[in-house]
């Protein structure tokens, strides 16, 4: 890790590559698969075992922690498009609203299922 800058938070260095992302500074391939795939199927797994374990309070953080996340690496996405040939920067772009889309109402229904079983007991 490097050291941290004068004038910069601890976690401000921390997170300097995600900033990066943030700002539109970063590779697609990068931003797309290891920050956008890779994670998703993380949050996706984590997901899935809270569900099975019937652990509600997780399932809440997690559907929080995704559309926290979700918003961010749209963002990223959509910014970092402009670091790729046209083609692709365009397909990422379009695969990017699919993708908020699903994920939207994925969220929202996750959301629904787990009042339910609060309301359940």
């Amino acid at each position: 890790m490097t050291p941290v800058e004068p004038g910069k938070s601890l976690l401000t260095t921390f997170f300097a590559p995600e900033l990066r992302a943030w700002q539109g500074q970063t590779a697609l391939p990068v931003v797309f698969w290891g920050y956008g795939v890779i994670t998703s199927a993380v949050l996706a797994i984590l997901q899935a075992t809270a569900i099975e374990s019937g652990q509600l309070a997780f399932q809440q953080v997690l559907i929080l922690a995704s559309a926290a996340y979700t918003v961010w690496i749209l963002v990223a996405i959509w910014r970092c498009a402009v670091n790729a040939s046209p083609f692709w920067g365009t397909l990422a772009r379009l695969l990017t609203v699919a993708w908020g889309l699903n994920t939207g109402f994925v969220l929202l229904f996750l959301q629904l299922d787990l009042l339910l079983g609060f309301a359940r007991g």
